[in-house]
């Protein structure tokens, strides 16, 4: 008997022994492709010769040194290369060991910014329905997955939240995309207007909804009308790319491909490839001179906060990824993965919608493709996709609660950087084997 505490008590994990490229081997032989990059993580793959060395390199000088002593070169290198390339205005980069630390981290800095500029009034968040940005409580509760805050509800903050740009499900019948657009737009500022416009701290999204809707990216003009909406009324734009950013679907920051610049955004998962927990949060200039002008220090911190060894692991993949040119590879292959997906399932009567952006891809899954009308949840249709691929080698990314956290299912797929085409195939053939065999028994 196992005495880890695993997520799931009631499942017999297989033991992960080897990676090798886009693979993983377990303690009998058997070969999995990772599809999903374990949650859009490893997008280096397992095995890369770079990233394995520099770690070595950066354990034989040091391992770790707290920050409340010390800077190290790793921590003030990877920051250096990531200002250097992040959307305009973002200056300073605060590390952590993962995503939820990431966002937990930029919401209690935009709560202190205004409190060092003497507007302690701003304290409320506005966030997205079906979003989702973390498991700490500050996270949780900002998020929109309702099945997941549900039985720690007593102990959430307080968070607005407005619709989801969801083109697929929420654009009705006879309204443009420009008309879906300016409504989302309206429905914001009404709720600002609600809470009062001089006590909003942060409007707070992804720019691609990774886990809870599965790779839904927003509609044109969506996020420049937010940042206009936010710039007048003085609010925090804080971007969560954890999931969808540091090239996941083509660009380094998801947050360039809508022409737009945050206030505040968090990375993680892609930024170390897991070789090495880390995350961080990029901070514009205004905020940091703010604190630095007032009180000087950022009531906050944990432990491993630039951790030497995770930088310099993440300093490596990030440099492997530009020196291999593997962004070009994520916008090709993401198109011929996105091309392969279409041909393979489109047609299919369960399958209701495949969106995504570069190797960012999703398919919705549907009782009926007319009405758009979603499985039964006690059907856990995505558990069984889920089960099926493992079975069949395949590492995928099925999740339920699409539409309101409780009903739909969906596919999210990430699979590593360096996926060939013969690999993409590869997976397009597992993927669509393992659904057919799960639509053939229902």
């Amino acid at each position: 008997m196992s005495h880890v505490f695993h997520r799931n008590l009631n499942t017999d994990y297989p033991t992960a022994v080897r990676g090798e490229g886009i693979y993983l081997f377990d303690s009998t032989g058997k070969r999995y492709l990772d599809g999903c990059g374990g949650a859009a993580v490893s997008c280096l793959g397992h095995s890369d010769a770079e990233v394995k060395a520099a770690m070595q390199q950066q354990l034989d000088q040091l391992a770790w040194a707290h920050s409340g002593f010390f800077t190290t070169e790793p921590m003030e290198q990877l920051a250096d290369f990531l200002v250097e390339r992040a959307p305009a205005g973002l200056e300073h980069v605060y590390f952590v060991s993962g995503g939820s630390e990431a966002m937990e981290s930029a919401l209690k800095l935009a709560r202190q910014y205004f409190v060092e500029r003497g507007q302690p009034e701003r304290q409320h968040i506005i966030a997205r329905l079906q979003s989702y940005h973390g498991n700490t409580l500050g996270a949780l509760a900002t998020g929109g997955n309702q099945a997941r805050r549900q039985q720690f509800e007593p102990l959430l903050v307080n968070v607005s939240h407005v619709s989801a740009c969801n083109e697929y499900r929420g654009k009705q019948d006879g309204e443009t995309t420009e008309q879906y657009c300016q409504r989302l737009l309206d429905e914001l500022e009404q709720q600002i207007a609600e809470l009062g416009a001089d006590k909003v701290m942060a409007f707070v999204a992804e720019p691609v909804v990774g886990a809870t809707m599965g790779a839904v990216p927003a509609v044109a003009g969506y996020f420049k009308g937010i940042r206009e909406i936010c710039n007048r009324h003085g609010i925090l734009l804080i971007l969560d790319e954890v999931m969808c950013g540091m090239g996941r679907t083509g660009s380094l920051f998801a947050a360039s491909q809508e022409g737009i610049s945050p206030d505040i955004l968090c990375i993680a998962k892609g930024l170390g490839a897991g070789y090495q927990p880390i995350g961080a949060t990029l901070v514009s200039e205004h905020i940091y001179q703010a604190i630095k002008q007032g009180s000087g220090f950022f009531q906050h911190g944990h432990t491993y906060i630039g951790h030497a060894m995770a930088c310099a692991a993440a300093l490596a993949v990030q440099k492997r990824i530009e020196s291999g040119d593997l962004l070009a590879n994520v916008q090709r292959q993401g198109e011929r993965l996105r091309q392969g997906l279409l041909r393979e399932l489109s047609d299919h009567p369960f399958i209701g919608n495949i969106r995504g952006l570069g190797l960012f891809q999703g398919v919705e899954l549907v009782q009926d493709k007319a009405s758009k009308t979603p499985f039964d949840p006690a059907l856990k249709i995505h558990a069984r996709i889920k089960a099926k691929a493992l079975e069949n080698g395949l590492m995928c990314y099925p999740m339920g609660g699409t539409l309101d956290g409780k009903q739909g299912d969906h596919i999210l797929l990430a699979p590593p950087f360096i996926i060939t085409d013969a690999q993409i195939d590869e997976l397009i053939s597992l993927l669509a084997t393992s659904c057919k065999q799960v639509f053939d028994s229902l």
